[in-house]
């Protein structure tokens, strides 16, 4: 295992979003790969968490994990079905991962908003390499909000609206998962050892379920607000 960042198996299934359980059957079905013992603890890397993410996104396409050990040994021996899957686990070049920038030009960029450089990293956009430099950390949102600039909203009103969409959003995520803590603690009790692989094929599909029902309603309810600005508009 390279250098960096190392996770107990605790803090391992903390980072992928899973249960210490969930990654121990992962081991008993040949998915995820041994840890690094040192002294009488294993450690896992950034690989072993990029591969946790890949058992959960084919888990939430149906596939089980006998079907996962075969996709990633024949994705191990090179075969392409990344591009397939959309799984691929290939670690890119640096460069080629994250978007770097100055941080002299990251300040000149929201110069315009008060605290310009500290709500883009506290809203999570960016985050610091090192004094000088920073990285995007959210290209997605990042992206988003040079939309909704290009769409004539105020640099400082759209940073702000994602930082209240954050709040709003991370309350949701909690409640559906203190939801799910509670259900999946009565169903890991009962679980037998032939209901793993079911009990860790639910557990990924509650994972995405949150922001299904999310971007349903946000998109529903937008779509009727928006019909009633245009409505107004009509109006002579």
């Amino acid at each position: 295992m390279t250098a960096g960042v190392e996770y107990t198996i605790d803090e391992l299934a903390r980072a992928a979003g899973t249960t210490v359980r969930s990654l121990r059957v992962y081991h008993e079905r040949g998915v995820l790969p041994p840890p690094q013992v040192k002294g009488r603890t294993g450690f896992y890397g950034e690989q072993h968490l990029r591969r946790v993410h890949t058992i959960g996104r084919l888990l939430e396409r149906g596939i089980k994990l006998n079907g996962i050990r075969e996709l990633l040994e024949a994705l191990e021996r090179g075969e392409d079905l990344g591009a397939v899957l959309g799984i691929s686990e290939a670690v890119a070049p640096v460069a080629a991962e994250v978007a770097t920038i100055a941080a002299v030009e990251l300040a000149q960029r929201y110069q315009e908003v008060p605290n310009g450089l500290a709500r883009v990293v506290t809203a999570g956009l960016y985050e610091p390499v090192d004094a000088a430099t920073y990285r995007v950390a959210d290209p997605a949102l990042v992206a988003i909000l040079d939309r909704l600039v290009a769409l004539d909203i105020p640099l400082g009103e759209a940073l702000g609206e994602l930082e209240r969409l954050r709040t709003d959003c991370e309350r949701i995520a909690r409640r559906f998962a203190d939801l799910f803590e509670y259900v999946l603690g009565a169903q890991q009790l009962a679980a037998g050892e032939g209901d793993l692989a079911e009990f860790t094929k639910r557990l990924a599909e509650r994972r995405v379920l949150p922001g299904q029902a999310a971007a349903e309603l946000v998109n529903r309810y937008a779509a009727r607000y928006f019909d009633q600005l245009a409505g107004e508009g009509d109006v002579s």
